[in-house]
């Protein structure tokens, strides 16, 4: 993994032969000398949007380790607007567009060192060979360098700092950079602050029009013709040949360029932020000065660069460094939203010419740029075989959330605290995307596991929105089922008192509950072909869709998450089964309740009978434990932590926990409590340092929970008359859980003390810790569940800073996973 990913979901997965560039990027893969990482090569074939970054920056830039802080950094930029990062290096002789974290750091850490070089065009050849004698060197490509290789990727955006030029005296010195000939034979687009400013900008100009090279300038927010930046400054008193309005506009001309097609590149110029941008009368006067040392110093060709940048940074003060910074960030965004633009464009041209060829078809709407249109015409189609992998799939809610925070008038002392009913209260009202199984999906989406939602949505301005925004973030959408019945989009209403704590909800999921979503009909496909490692299903489906999808993922042979999501919801995952006072069925994997549905959900099976140790061997079984030893340790690791009323959790985790053998009750200020089977072979029950949490089966003897109830029954049946096919189980019942040997219950108490005026909202902080703590399980090789719980609190206590109901800032938590 690279550093601070952050994976998208793209649209669709469309099919190679829809983008001309695979077929190249396909023979260059079989190279010894060019390695594509996985995660760029599966983008490029799915379609999602990629962004080219140098390293020229990190190794020549910046020393160890400010390089792998601002590596990650770019990268975290372009996984947030949508894209996927592609970092170009040369690493031990071999050409790599996309590095895993451990080769990133490697050449990051041998900047500055002699065999550590920089790489243009002309070098590659030599960097690579010299490798076949057992002399591996090191690199970070330049701009030419890392153009070539991303063209022999198929990687058509390239985001960078700035650009060489025709030096001062060019026409003497025939200093050019290959920056200029290589963009006039290598189809990419570079987005760049134009070229470094102590250059000669007309005279660059002119070389980029005599190798037929599209120069272009973003307007951001300018009318009008605008001049060229000049690195540092906005203004160079150099007109740009033309005026770029928007991404949108930059990736309908690379998109034009690509399909004609012309060889050439493109130059994209993004001026530095005007707050950030330096005076340029003064800069001027700063690069004459740099420049003439540079020439009575006798210092030109390829040294000549780093010289003067050192000078200028010497003159200004430092200055330049910041405006570094800023700038190189900005051009990585701008170029991540070009490429996310291009990507919509290119995924529409592919439905177009695949849509005659598809056979087996699933109805989806896909396009984010017109989906009013769309609405009005046919559904569009996906072929079900070119539908990409999914890790997990998340069967949820998707609703359009409005926040009601209470916001009392201080100065007219209005009441602080709860709003007053019956009445109009002053209230901070926002809007955004929510609804359950979109936050896990979001949060899934950010930690970069490939995840596919499924849901509903009406043919309303809510459903055009939810689906544009989703579509706009990188995400999936053809899971996402269009009714054109007169539906309503799922809406959710919070009221929240002045510290931003819940006071009431109002929901309105009944799309869900619609006959039109018939679940082995719709979605059924998608779980069949995708085979996901789990399943991530939310109560605001109908009992009987919930049910279809529980059976669905298992037939798949995907473990089951299920998210309560309310106490009047919560008892939906029982009511299908009519059998479950005298059998222990095995509903799923892992649940994650509040208090409140915690209590909901025991009291269901209560109520109904499914808890009467008359007709219920668990709860003979636990009643055959010694009160002590049932509850001693219990009762210590809690006490003095959960507040009286919540002493009933761990009752009721343990009478709920062979329907769900993971149960994570959150029970917010207080932490997280983890009940859980243990399996026979886990380590936990010989593990000193998990004694203290071994509820039962400390120093198993191998015995199994399903052998020690059928021994318990087999007691029983000799002791009475009792009739065992009547009141009590027989030993099939007990069967599946001959594989768990122990209980495990832990109390994980919060991440972080989070203070009142730090908690922005608490919409979306379960989501966020069960997307976290389900990315974590659909690793090849997860983590223990133990830190798997707590780095799922600390996805939670960032979410609860943010305005977002999942925030983006979790991405970081990838590379702990």
């Amino acid at each position: 993994m690279a550093l601070s990913r952050i994976t998208g979901s793209v649209f669709h997965s469309v099919p190679t032969r829809s983008f001309p560039r695979l077929s190249r990027r396909l023979l260059s893969t079989q190279s010894p000398f060019l390695k594509i990482s996985d995660e760029v090569q599966d983008a490029i074939e799915s379609g999602k949007p990629v962004v080219a970054l140098e390293t020229t920056i990190y190794t020549h830039g910046f020393p160890y380790p400010e390089n792998i802080a601002l590596c990650s950094r770019l990268e975290g930029l372009v996984r947030v607007n949508g894209g996927v990062p592609a970092t170009i290096g040369v690493l031990n002789g071999v050409a790599r567009v996309g590095f895993e974290a451990d080769e990133l750091i490697e050449l990051l850490e041998s900047a500055g060192k002699d065999t550590t070089l920089k790489i243009s065009r002309r070098d590659l050849a030599y960097v690579c060979g010299v490798g076949l004698k057992n002399k591996n060197l090191n690199g970070g490509t330049t701009v030419s360098g890392t153009m070539l290789l991303s063209h022999l990727a198929g990687i058509k955006v390239f985001a960078t700092g700035g650009l060489g030029g025709v030096h001062k005296d060019g026409q003497n010195s025939m200093d050019i950079s290959a920056d200029l000939t290589e963009l006039g034979r290598t189809p990419v687009a570079v987005i760049s602050s134009g070229c470094k400013s102590f250059l000669d900008i007309p005279r660059t100009l002119e070389y980029l029009e005599t190798q037929g090279v599209c120069v272009g300038t973003f307007s951001d927010g300018r009318t009008g013709k605008v001049d060229l930046p000049a690195f540092w400054t906005r203004d160079s008193g150099v007109l740009s040949p033309r005026t770029i309005h928007n991404e949108a506009d930059a990736a309908a001309i690379i998109f034009a360029q690509s399909r004609l097609p012309i060889m050439s590149g493109l130059l994209f110029a993004n001026p530095i932020p005007e707050e950030y941008s330096l005076p340029k009368s003064k800069m001027d006067h700063v690069m004459s000065e740099a420049v003439r040392l540079a020439k009575e110093s006798g210092i030109s060709g390829s040294n000549n660069t780093p010289f003067v940048l050192a000078k200028i940074r010497e003159l200004t003060g430092g200055a330049t460094v910041k405006a570094n910074s800023v700038l190189v960030e900005n051009n990585v965004i701008r170029g991540t939203k070009v490429a996310v633009e291009l990507s919509k464009l290119e995924l529409n041209n592919a439905e177009t010419l695949d849509r005659r060829r598809s056979t087996g078809v699933v109805e989806v709407p896909v396009q984010s740029s017109d989906v009013s249109q769309r609405l009005n015409n046919d559904k569009t189609t996906v072929p079900i075989q070119n539908q990409q992998q999914a890790d997990v799939i998340v069967a949820g809610s998707l609703a359009v959330d409005t926040t009601c925070n209470y916001n009392p008038d201080r100065e007219s002392k209005t009441k602080v605290g709860s709003p007053d009913m019956h009445t109009s209260n002053p209230a901070i009202i926002t809007q955004s995307l929510g609804g359950v199984g979109q936050n896990v999906a979001s949060a899934l989406n950010y930690l970069g596991i490939p995840v596919q939602f499924c849901s509903a949505v009406a043919a309303d301005a809510s459903g055009q929105t939810a689906i544009k925004m989703l579509a706009d973030r990188g995400m999936r959408v053809d899971g996402v089922k269009l009714l054109q019945d007169g539906s309503r989009t799922a809406q959710y209403i919070a009221f929240n008192d002045s510290d931003n704590e819940l006071v009431i909800a109002m929901a309105d999921m009944r799309i869900l509950e619609n006959k039109q979503c018939d679940v082995s009909v719709i979605w059924g496909p998608h779980m069949a072909s995708s085979k996901p490692k789990w399943l991530v299903v939310d109560a605001n489906w109908d009992p009987s869709s919930l049910k279809k999808w529980i059976s669905t993922g298992k037939a798949a042979g995907a473990k089951v998450a299920y998210e309560p999501v309310s106490v009047g919801k919560s008892c939906r995952v029982f009511t299908p089964f009519t059998d479950l006072k005298r059998r222990l069925v095995h509903l799923a994997d892992l649940t994650t309740p509040n208090t409140s549905e915690l209590r909901a959900m025991h009291d269901y099976m209560s109520q109904r009978g499914h808890c009467d140790s008359a007709v219920n061997i668990w709860t003979l079984f636990l009643n055959s434990l010694k009160p002590e030893e049932r509850f001693k340790r219990a009762q210590q690791e809690l006490a003095g932590v959960l507040k009286p009323e919540d002493n009933f959790i761990v009752r009721c985790s343990l009478k709920l926990i062979p329907y769900f053998p993971c149960i994570l009750t959150k029970i917010g200020s207080s932490g997280v409590l983890l009940t859980e089977l243990l399996r026979k072979d886990d380590t936990r029950l010989t593990d000193s340092r998990a004694r203290p949490h071994i509820f039962y089966g400390e120093g198993s003897d191998g015995l199994s929970l399903g052998n020690r109830m059928q021994d318990l029954l087999q007691m029983i049946r000799r002791q009475t008359d009792i009739n065992p096919d009547g009141r009590f189980y027989s030993e099939k019942d007990c069967e599946y859980l001959k594989d768990y040997a122990g209980i495990y219950m832990r109390l994980f108490p919060p991440a972080e003390i989070v203070r009142q005026d730090e908690i922005v909202s608490v919409n979306g902080v379960g989501d966020t810790f069960l997307g976290v703590l389900v990315a974590g399980l659909a690793k090849e090789s997860p983590k223990s569940m133990d830190e798997l719980v707590m780095l799922a609190q600390s996805g939670s206590v960032i979410t609860l800073k943010s305005e977002e109901s999942v925030s983006k800032e979790i991405s970081p938590l990838r590379r702990l996973l």
